[in-house]
């Protein structure tokens, strides 16, 4: 580890907390927890946990929120472990419930921005797990611009059903296979009951394994760290790592706007592309940026993506896990991979002190390993993301495909202003072959907060449409997303987006290599139906969906509700 910067005291920002006979107070109540007067003469140092007993992700932070704080004492620090919010999206998934998911990022970044700020921590450690709390704790890091790192939490295991690897995708689609009578109510309530085994994070390349393997690739997640699956010892061991290293990074001065730049944002973006991810990297990409204040678009994602190759075979459009990803070399073998090809910059610092090129090197490929591929036998010449333009959706949309789906699609729309109401179409088996499947007004300002709408992509799969229907959505549509799944749609229907324009049986056709989306109709027939539209009463009133839907930026600008000047 190279030293970057003059050495500061390492606990130069918690004396305007704690140092001097004005604060006796602030001392007197840190004591009545059991610090000593040693303790707060330390460097402190938050570990934001997003620990929770709803579901498996986060369920075993606490746990290695336990080894980390073990390890800073160890390094000289004083560790004070604080909580915030998480939802999961696959508990919540098609139900009202969703919309508060993409809301949470926002607040998990507020939260842990407010107690950072209020109590002049010197450091910061973020754990995180799921699909929103790695963007919103990394939102926060860049805007405190502390000493700081995220560390993933891990995968959960596979779960295993007739010879195969199950994730929670096999669940969802079996929802729609059981619908159509493909399996019997025993093979159902069996895939149920195997397909998440544990603790960890949703197993295939998703929202939360996805920004995993950027987080790496970010620099903001030490290299190695994240694809140590959950429940692996190893894992205990990891978190120790990471509270030793926050005590070199604030004594280097190590900081995210050092390590959050463009040209590590292009890194990132290269390793969603190259991995299939999920198409919510986009939008928490562009979240980042804008937090930054770093000039990135969608446009900038579309080229990068369509010059990486897709060299990772993982689920939900792939056969393997993100476990599978740990065995075979890790997130270290994918980032050597993408920079024998040129595909990211290794000059980029990470958190370690280390450049992106010098942890790259240390990686150590399996061999024989059938999950991460040479650059000479890609899976795909384009990355898995594509970015569509057209009179549908003037700001973009968001498509993920392997490479072998069909290319283009036209067909009539069928309109649905709910997500509830188009799987219920679903289920009763109304959608055909041909059709473009419409669930508009789920946008960020619509729905509020962007449901994920793998419920009905998921039963569509299983009743055998992931390639003779389209759908498309102001919404989304991500990570455990197989087909022609088009989300992100922007601008949104609540703020007279096109996608409101559409009526039940207009022709929308989608050309995968001309990255185009349209609608078939004229340019005045267009603008006499936006004339003629009129915005639908909002879904909330007040509390803090209302808030974020008078505040939220469209899916082009990540959603956020916080734009750096």
């Amino acid at each position: 580890m190279s030293t970057l910067a003059t050495k500061p005291a390492l606990n130069t920002r918690s004396r305007t907390l704690v140092a001097g006979d004005d604060r006796a107070a602030a001392r007197s109540m840190l004591k009545a927890i059991g610090l000593t007067d040693d303790d707060l003469a330390k460097p402190l140092i938050g570990i934001a946990n997003t620990w929770t007993e709803i579901g498996p992700c986060n369920f075993h932070l606490r746990r290695l929120a336990e080894a980390m704080k073990a390890a800073i004492r160890a390094a000289g620090g004083t560790p004070l472990e604080f909580n915030t919010v998480s939802i999961s999206d696959g508990i919540t998934m098609g139900t009202e419930g969703m919309k508060a998911s993409l809301i949470s990022r926002e607040l998990i970044a507020d939260s842990i921005e407010l107690v950072a700020r209020a109590n002049y921590l010197d450091g910061l450690i973020a754990l995180a797990a799921c699909d929103k709390t790695i963007p919103g704790t990394i939102m926060a890091l860049i805007r405190l611009d502390l000493p700081s790192l995220m560390l993933y939490g891990g995968s959960i295991a596979p779960g295993h059903y007739n010879g195969r690897d199950l994730t929670v995708q096999d669940v969802f689609e079996a929802i729609g296979a059981y619908a159509s009578g493909k399996i019997t109510a025993e093979e159902f309530h069996a895939i149920e009951s195997l397909a998440c085994p544990g603790p960890g994070a949703c197993g295939g390349q998703f929202t939360a394994n996805t920004m995993a393997t950027a987080s790496e690739i970010l620099g903001i997640c030490p290299m190695g760290f994240a694809d140590v699956p959950a429940m692996d010892a190893a894992k205990d061991d990891v978190a120790r790592k990471a509270g030793e290293l926050i005590l070199y990074m604030i004594e280097n001065d190590i900081r995210p706007s050092q390590i959050i730049t463009r040209q590590a944002l292009e890194n990132a973006i290269a390793s969603v592309a190259a991995t299939g991810g999920s198409t919510n990297g986009v939008l928490h990409h562009l979240a980042y940026a804008r937090e930054a204040g770093i000039p990135f678009t969608i446009d900038d994602i579309e080229a990068i993506s369509k010059h990486t190759p897709l060299i990772a075979d993982l689920k939900p459009t792939g056969k393997y896990t993100a476990v599978d990803v740990h065995k075979a070399g890790g997130i270290r073998l994918i980032a050597q991979r993408l920079l024998e090809g040129g595909y990211i910059d290794g000059s980029s610092l990470t958190v370690t002190g280390r450049s992106l090129a010098e942890e790259a090197s240390q990686a150590v490929e399996t061999p024989g390993q059938q999950v991460i591929r040479p650059l000479s036998n890609p899976i795909s010449a384009n990355g898995g993301l594509h970015i569509l333009k057209g009179n549908l959706c003037p700001n973009g949309a968001v498509i993920k495909l392997k490479g072998d789906e069909p290319r283009q699609h036209r067909g009539p729309a069928r309109i649905f202003e709910r997500e509830e109401d188009a799987f219920e179409a679903v289920q009763a088996q109304k959608i055909k072959p041909g059709d473009v499947v419409v669930i508009r007004y789920e946008g960020p300002v619509g729905g509020p907060g962007m449901r994920e709408m793998l419920l009905v992509t998921a039963a569509l799969t299983g009743q055998g449409h992931s390639r003779d229907v389209l759908l498309m959505t102001d919404g989304r549509f991500s990570g455990a997303t197989r087909g022609l799944c088009i989300g992100h749609v922007a601008p949104e229907a609540m703020v007279g987006g096109p996608i409101g324009l559409l009526q039940e049986g207009d022709i929308v056709a989608v050309d995968i290599d001309a990255r185009t989306l349209n609608v078939e109709l004229s340019e005045a027939e267009l603008a006499q139906r936006r004339a003629a539209w009129q915005a639908p009463a909002p879904h909330y009133t007040s509390g803090v969906m209302r808030k974020y839907a008078l505040m939220a930026k469209q899916a082009d600008d990540g959603s956020v509700t916080n734009v750096k000047p």
